[in-house]
């Protein structure tokens, strides 16, 4: 329990630090994902959702003009702030906000018809008690769409797992571990859950903006870009790096997106 709140403490830190950096990031704003999640959970204009940990609000606001409402919720309150002031600025009069741990959600059971979570995750302590707590909030048939950064399903040892989170660590402390979209799914169907739709898809980056959004100190930065190019780390076969210097550097996560039905 100590470390899963050391956990959320960090996470509210890092990401009250740099809440106003996500309302621009195009990653966040704009990503593939986020069009192809409204497309494949196909909301009814009456549903009732539930967007969990939002940071800026994006794909609440990508649902809200589908549905009858959406609460959006995070843990940390600078990102409430912003999500809520976002809300009011764009005209979403259907998106409430609300501070919430997404493994101990203040709702009652069968609350909402579909629930969402993306790019988030990674930084959770527990994912089991996550999952079991948005199929607590959802009726039966509701639907649950995901979305977050995975490692290779085919990763003997986790080897490369490892070397890819404590990469992502040493940047952002908060993020505590990516796993494979095999293992999410496990948990979704151990929660009472059946995959509807399962994917994965490129999701391409630049390095100056990856360590810019999470203000990593200068001197720290050159180490993190060695780590990426450098064949024997691993991070090269995953990651498929371009460029030579943090100028030019990009590399491609993987993403892997679920859309589940509660049963």
């Amino acid at each position: 329990m100590g470390n899963a709140r050391e956990a959320r403490d960090r996470s509210r830190t890092q990401f009250g630090a740099n809440a106003d950096r996500y309302a621009t990031s195009v990653v966040h704003a704009r990503g593939a994902s986020l069009e192809r999640l409204v497309e494949l959970v196909d909301p009814e204009p009456d549903w009732r959702g539930l967007d969990i940990a939002t940071a800026a609000g994006h794909t609440a606001f990508a649902f809200a003009p589908r549905v009858g409402s959406v609460a959006a919720t995070d843990l940390t309150p600078e990102m409430i702030e912003l999500a809520s002031r976002r809300a009011r600025e764009l005209g979403h009069r259907n998106v409430t906000t609300q501070i919430a741990d997404a493994e101990a959600l203040p709702f009652a059971a069968r609350s909402f018809d579909f629930a969402t979570c993306r790019i988030a995750p990674h930084h959770f302590p527990e994912p089991r008690r996550f999952v079991a707590e948005a199929a607590r909030v959802l009726g039966a048939g509701g639907v649950f769409g995901f979305v977050d950064n995975v490692v290779p399903d085919d990763d003997p040892g986790d080897v490369l797992a490892r070397t890819y989170n404590d990469w992502e660590r040493d940047r952002d402390p908060s993020h505590v571990r990516a796993i494979s979209l095999a293992e999410w799914t496990e948990l979704f169907t151990d929660a009472g859950f059946e995959i509807r739709a399962s994917e994965t898809a490129s999701k391409r980056m630049t390095f100056r903006l990856w360590v810019e959004n999470m203000q990593v100190p200068e001197e720290r930065r050159p180490e993190l870009l060695r780590r990426l190019l450098d064949p024997s780390t691993g991070l090269a076969r995953f990651l498929d790096p371009t460029g030579t210097s943090a100028d030019d550097a990009t590399f491609a996560l993987l993403e892997g997106l679920l859309v589940a039905v509660r049963r």
